[in-house]
């Protein structure tokens, strides 16, 4: 699909849509973006859309091709750092989380998001692939999915990483090929305290994910063991 033709989304609010088309009259500037499979991501109901994570925007690109408005989970460090930005998420859905201390409380708001009816995004990496290649799965999309009973939506997001490099947006070549491609919704066990079902939705969002890339952006993919 021409990301030309994206609308935003019909759910979102104002600055969302703000946002939304405020990237569309800029995106041919950064890049030429290629959307496969926008239509598997449910036209209502609570879902997980997970997305690989990068060294590029990968966030911006999942967020303007959803047809609903994402809520994103996001590191605490950012939305502390810079506290009217983070405001400016914070009234935009997206809400911290405190990495590698098991922050229990985003986790459970993340449950309330998706049993809401919302669109959570999570990159269940967990930080960001420097060398651009698939990292090991985490748990925790997979653990709220279960939890609310709902479906993850697979993402992935191919070549942002040049996106706003100067060498790409000030260049006379073409802009940058970037591709995101969106999956099937997978449905989660109904074990909700099971550790081994966990373990295996995570390598299943994964290896959904995995399929979606060029062979060279999954060979560093480890499966969790049991």
């Amino acid at each position: 699909m021409p990301a030309a033709v994206v609308p935003p989304p019909k759910d979102a609010i104002w600055t969302w849509k703000g946002v939304h088309l405020f990237t569309s009259l800029v995106k041919p500037i950064f890049c030429r973006l290629s959307i496969e499979g926008r239509e598997h991501i449910p036209e209502t109901g609570g879902c997980v859309l997970t997305c690989n994570h990068t060294m590029g925007p990968d966030f911006l690109v999942i967020g303007y091709l959803s047809p609903r408005q994402i809520y994103f989970m996001v590191k605490s460090e950012l939305m502390d750092r810079h506290p009217s930005f983070g405001r400016f998420l914070a009234y935009n859905g997206c809400f911290p989380i405190r990495r590698g201390d098991g922050d229990k409380e985003a986790i459970t708001h993340a449950v309330e998001v998706v049993k809401s009816g919302h669109v959570l995004g999570m990159f269940p990496e967990g930080t960001r692939s420097r060398s651009g290649k698939l990292q090991r799965g985490r748990t925790g999309a997979a653990y709220v999915a279960i939890q609310a009973q709902s479906p993850v939506v697979p993402a992935v997001v191919i070549n942002s990483e040049p996106i706003f490099h100067r060498s790409n947006y000030l260049s006379l070549k073409p802009r940058v090929a970037v591709t995101a491609r969106v999956g099937a919704p997978i449905y989660p066990p109904t074990e909700q305290d099971d550790r081994h079902s966990l373990r295996r939705f995570t390598r299943d969002i994964m290896d959904a994910m995995a399929d979606m890339l060029p062979a060279a952006m999954r060979d560093g993919l480890e499966s969790e063991p049991e």
